[in-house]
């Protein structure tokens, strides 16, 4: 069955990024290749593809069928000098300009000096995850992990993450360069 963002909460957009990688890469150049992660802030050349005009922003917008605005950009550049592994989790947390305490926001952190805070509920239910693949990712390269329908749930304890994964059955989030999942 194929994932269906609605049902599932993850699809596969095949290729739908691959017109934008050699734009991507250029903005992308010069970054660290010694880190795994790096979160991306304040470049000009990758919030233009971003945007809702932008290649990718465009992407976003057709498959949903709103304007959707960034939040934050992670890059993941996994090698075998520089991997790691991360259990079952939500990532749920935005980038924001600033600190301003405001009720149903929080906890806050720190990440790479950019302030990060939990919004609430009802506008986490709102956002999409974009992942674009650079490289393909095949089903022995440790492939994101989803478990369809546990988007519903909402925040789930981290006590009851372990339940939930054994509940359902998981998808394996397979892509070629240029794919892009929500």
């Amino acid at each position: 069955m194929t994932p269906d963002l609605d049902r599932d909460g993850a699809c596969r957009l095949p290729g739908a990024a691959a017109a934008a990688l050699p734009a991507i890469e250029a903005a992308l150049a010069g970054l660290p290749e010694e880190r795994a992660g790096l979160r991306l802030h304040g470049r000009p050349d990758l919030t233009a593809l971003l945007v809702p005009e932008g290649p990718i922003g465009a992407v976003v917008a057709q498959a949903v069928g709103r304007a959707m605005q960034p939040v934050r950009a992670l890059l993941f550049d996994k090698s075998p000098g520089t991997n790691w592994s991360l259990g079952w989790h939500q990532d749920r947390t935005i980038v924001v300009a600033q600190r301003i305490d405001t009720p149903g926001y929080g906890p806050w952190t720190i990440k790479q000096g950019l302030h990060h805070v939990e919004p609430p509920p009802e506008l986490q239910a709102a956002m999409v995850t974009l992942r674009l693949h650079l490289d393909p990712v095949p089903a022995d390269n440790a492939p994101l992990l989803v478990v369809p329908g546990s988007h519903r749930r909402g925040r789930i304890a981290e006590a009851d993450i372990a339940a939930i994964v054994a509940q359902g059955t998981c998808h394996a989030c397979l892509a070629e360069r240029g794919d892009v999942w929500l």
